[in-house]
């Protein structure tokens, strides 16, 4: 770590997990918060800056994901990692459309938290440098997110999902089906017709007009938007 170590806020419950997970961040350079209930994660939030959060989901208080939310709102630039024992799809999902940065499945490995945070804070620092972003439009597809200018944009995981086929392959036209697939697999059972309703969506949360609609086919991503 360099001099000005990272600050963390670290939410858990558990006394063990907390002090040793705690200690391996500071043996590791980083200035580390801790505490064990959301609401006291919220009003740290409200009163100091933090590079990177940490947050279980399950805890006393707030919960995990209402602290999210909070950061989301009142310090966006916050990276956020959730560690929590809870598995399942739709919890993971949830955690990517509120935005977290990673989704990180307890028992872990403290060095392999360590690594986790260490790529999340990295390519943080790298998005916010605004130099270094590829056409001024980000696609960070560990994070299940996309940003302009080294701003997160507010896309829902289905908005998301969509503009990464279409940024991914500027020079193919897509038709509502391929579409489809890329979203929701095989498992989307309906009209066609609500990839238009996600395209209208995206658009307006897209600072340029880059999505082009290829009458008769489908859509394709304007490349020429980005110059």
């Amino acid at each position: 770590m360099n001099q000005s170590p990272y600050q963390v806020l670290f939410l858990e419950d558990e006394p063990t997990i907390r002090e040793v997970l705690a200690e391996y961040m500071q043996l590791s350079g980083y200035h580390v918060v801790s505490v064990s209930r959301g609401d006291d994660a919220i009003r740290l939030i409200d009163s100091g800056n933090y590079d990177i959060a940490v947050l279980d989901i399950m805890v006393p208080g707030a919960d995990g994901f209402q602290v999210l939310s909070h950061i989301r709102a009142a310090k966006p630039e916050t990276a956020v990692i959730m560690l929590t024992a809870l598995d399942d799809e739709q919890t993971q999902v949830k955690a990517f459309n509120n935005y977290a940065d990673d989704y990180v499945i307890k028992p872990v490995s403290p060095i392999i938290l360590l690594k986790r945070m260490e790529t999340i804070l990295r390519r943080t620092a790298s998005a916010l440098g605004g130099a270094e972003c590829e056409d001024g439009l980000v696609i960070n597809e560990q994070a299940y997110c996309a940003m302009y200018q080294g701003k997160r944009l507010s896309l829902t995981l289905s908005e998301y999902l969509l503009l990464r086929t279409l940024y991914q392959h500027p020079d193919r036209v897509y038709t509502r089906e391929q579409l489809i697939l890329n979203i929701f697999n095989e498992d989307y059972i309906g009209n066609d017709r609500i990839i238009d309703a996600h395209i209208k969506n995206l658009r307006k949360k897209l600072p340029i007009s880059c999505i082009k609609t290829v009458i008769g086919v489908g859509y394709q991503f304007d490349r020429e938007a980005l110059k």
